[in-house]
């Protein structure tokens, strides 16, 4: 039985040794803490995975051992964005073949697709799988935007019923609601708490690769128990933390506070670079700030 995908899913990041290899023992244990602590899903091989900067042979160890490890305790959508349909394809096959609850795909990100050629894409990939299907929108990474409009044409695909939306205006939950109703669950991607208040109902979250738990009670103070001043009280409260891993820190941001946590999270791979020492050390003072601690 497919699983309902609701909440705060983790995009994760991928864990290096420090040759560089991916370490899926740490993947592994980093896995587990997720679920321990509370996530409601959990996302590798998106941005924040630095999918692009894998093998494919990578790509398949992340997944399998991300998948294993979850062992049906939350929902696992795996990334299969790519420029070539028919590749996009493939991975999304190969990812439900391995288990995956679902896919996660950004739209071809060089070819600047038009409405049309972006339906036929997921059109093509919803008839090759039985998984749902989360479009990604992120006109800053992908050069094309999925307006309300085009996404109200695309959530009329069986299969495309999810989509985390990454732009700052949280107008688009609202018009993709009133435009798609329930033919698609909208998850906020950058705007996590305004998206909630807004009826998106879940939260595709860089933050809560360090802290798990307090991103998903966020939510579930909005969206469970109606306590919306409670959630903005700690929302507001962990805004340092959601900030420090925003904008062009995401990769190398999450993975300094990680190893400051004491998780061996690596460095990101080129052309990402680590943070400078006094973003380092900011980052450090977050972690002591805010008592984080991996494993705690």
């Amino acid at each position: 039985m497919q699983k309902t995908f609701r909440g705060v899913y983790t995009v994760m990041i991928t864990p290096l040794d420090p040759s560089g290899a991916v370490d899926l023992k740490g993947l592994a244990a980093f896995t587990d803490w997720q679920v321990k602590e509370g996530i409601h899903g959990l996302i590798p091989l998106g941005s924040t995975g630095e999918f692009l900067s894998l093998s494919e042979e990578e790509r398949d160890s992340v997944a399998r051992t991300v998948i294993e490890t979850v062992a049906g305790r939350v929902p696992v959508l795996i990334g299969t964005g790519a420029e070539d349909t028919r590749e996009s394809i493939r991975l999304s096959v190969k990812a439900e073949a391995m288990g995956a609850d679902g896919v996660m795909i950004i739209p071809p990100f060089y070819s600047t697709p038009t409405d049309d050629e972006l339906v036929h894409h997921y059109k093509s990939i919803a008839s090759a799988v039985a998984i749902p299907i989360m479009v990604y929108n992120n006109p800053a990474t992908a050069n094309v935007d999925l307006t309300p409009e085009l996404v109200k044409r695309i959530a009329e695909i069986d299969g495309c019923d999810y989509i985390k939306e990454s732009t700052l205006e949280v107008t688009r939950v609202r018009d993709i609601i009133r435009l798609a109703g329930d033919d698609m669950t909208v998850f906020g991607g950058i705007l996590g708490f305004e998206s909630f208040v807004m009826g998106a109902q879940g939260w595709v979250a860089v933050a809560s690769n360090v802290a798990p738990g307090p991103m998903a009670r966020i939510f579930e103070l909005v969206a469970n128990e109606k306590k919306f001043d409670e959630a903005r009280e700690l929302y507001l409260k962990w805004l340092p933390v959601i900030q420090a891993v925003g904008g062009q820190a995401y990769v190398a941001g999450t993975k300094s506070l990680l190893t400051h946590m004491g998780f061996g999270a690596g460095l990101p791979r080129p052309p990402r670079l680590p943070l400078p020492p006094a973003q380092d050390a900011a980052m450090k003072k977050l972690v002591a700030d805010f008592g984080l601690a991996f494993g705690a």
